[in-house]
């Protein structure tokens, strides 16, 4: 087995992506090779940055994030179901999950809710875009396992429709 190598300068320009954007991680695959960085976890205020964004201003982020992220919950805290699963819904990319379009509004669904193909299940915020992540078919939503405003990866199971 041959040991790939990377430019230092790739390395140096994709962890500058990391600070320009607020990501955590970035993970770029090609062929047989594949580089991830990933910036240390930030201390608990880490989603003002994107709840600021995705707030109606400052005073409604101050109120907002603690009462949103009472605790930081990662793929590896949370119980992960089966990305096989033929109802899985998962993430099209790496950034911050929002169930609802703003902080004062409703989630876009609920579990028991029924959505038809190509409704609006959440957002993912990246690059300080947000990305309408929409229903792959119609079906029921079953289970909803992000919480508001949380990382997701690339891959990461956000919901399941049954």
């Amino acid at each position: 087995m041959s040991r790939l190598s990377f430019d230092p300068e790739d390395i140096r320009e994709l962890a500058a992506i990391l600070d320009e954007t607020g990501l955590s991680e970035i993970e770029i695959a090609e062929k047989d090779r594949r580089i991830r960085i990933v910036r240390s976890p930030a201390p608990m205020g880490f989603a003002m940055p994107f709840a600021e964004a995705h707030s109606h201003g400052p005073a409604t982020v101050a109120a907002a994030v603690p009462a949103a992220v009472p605790a930081v919950m990662t793929a590896a805290t949370r119980a992960e179901p089966d990305a096989s699963h033929p109802g899985a819904v998962a993430s099209p990319m790496v950034g911050v999950a929002y169930l609802s379009p703003d902080p004062e509004s409703p989630n876009f669904v609920s579990p028991g809710q029924r959505v038809e193909a190509g409704q609006t299940l959440l957002l993912i915020e990246a690059m300080k875009t947000f990305n309408q992540i929409k229903a792959p078919r119609a079906g029921t939503v079953s289970r909803i396992v992000i919480s508001n405003a949380t990382p997701v990866e690339f891959g990461e199971v956000l919901m399941i429709l049954d």
